[in-house]
């Protein structure tokens, strides 16, 4: 199933939500981490985390099992093909975002309209970050209001154009 990985890549798998068994363990997320593999999104579980943990990829599970995958029910099936991952359809060559807070799955058609929208995102939240470090008023800075709109157009034209 890793053999695939490229640099930059995050795998995305569909374990059914099963927590009985580790679809992957330390092993082979060395192998993926070697390949440049950035993470991992299973909608199941993996085994071995803490030796995956020390590999610092980026981890979206559904929990941790001390077993393997041929131990249980689940077996590899297909590679690279469209999977439902957490009741979401991936194709392969989506986006995957992650952080924190979760993983969403872009279609790979909407990668300009995402860049497009993440830029205006980020830069409005420098913008009212900066705003209600001043002590700006939270409903007109943050969400940015249509009120503040006016001011946060002028602050971003005053930025030297990076792009």
């Amino acid at each position: 199933m890793l053999y695939h990985a490229q640099k930059g890549d995050i795998v995305v798998v569909d374990a059914r939500g099963d927590l009985t068994s580790g679809v992957f363990g330390a092993m082979m997320m060395t192998y993926f981490r070697g390949r440049g593999g950035l993470g991992v999104v299973i909608d199941g579980a993996i085994r071995d985390f803490p030796e995956i943990k020390a590999l610092g990829l980026g981890l979206w599970l559904r929990g941790v099992t001390p077993n393997f995958h041929t131990q249980t029910n689940i077996y590899p099936f297909a590679v690279n093909v469209p999977v439902a991952c957490g009741g979401v359809t991936v194709l392969p060559g989506d986006i995957i975002i992650a952080d924190d807070d979760g993983a969403v799955v872009v279609p790979i058609a909407l990668a300009p309209k995402l860049a497009e929208k993440a830029t205006e995102h980020v830069e409005w939240e420098e913008f009212s970050r900066m705003k209600l470090a001043e002590g700006g008023d939270l409903r007109r800075y943050y969400p940015l209001s249509d009120a503040a709109r006016p001011e946060y157009e002028a602050w971003r034209q005053s930025l030297p154009d990076t792009r």
